[in-house]
C-alpha cells in the first residue's frame, strides 16, 4: 500500500520535458500576463501574436507587420512577472 502513495505523490513531478502540476499552473498565469501586457500596448494591441509558456519561458508566435512590432512585443513581454527568457518566433509578414 505504501508503494502506491509514493507512485501517486511522483506523478506530479516534472521533469526536462514535463510540468509539474505546479509548473502548469504558473505558466497559465505567465501566458495570462503576457497577453494581457500585449493587447494593454497603446500602440500596437498584437492581436495576430499568439502566447504559450513552458517553465517560465514564454514564446511568442504569429504575425506583425513590422520589425519593431516584433521587437516590442519581445519587450513587454519579458516586463510581465514571472517571465524567465522570451522565445520570439514572430513572423515580419
Amino acid at each position: 500500500m505504501a508503494t502506491s502513495g509514493v507512485v501517486g505523490l511522483t506523478g506530479c513531478a516534472g521533469d526536462k520535458y514535463h510540468e509539474s502540476t505546479g509548473e502548469n499552473i504558473d505558466d497559465r498565469a505567465i501566458t495570462g500576463r503576457v497577453r494581457h501586457a500585449l493587447s494593454e500596448d497603446s500602440e500596437y494591441k498584437f492581436p495576430d501574436v499568439k502566447v504559450t509558456t513552458f517553465k517560465g519561458t514564454a514564446q511568442l508566435s504569429g504575425f506583425v507587420d513590422t520589425r519593431g512590432q516584433k521587437s516590442r512585443a519581445s519587450e513587454l513581454a519579458k516586463t510581465a512577472d514571472g517571465v524567465k527568457d522570451v522565445v520570439n518566433n514572430i513572423t515580419v509578414k
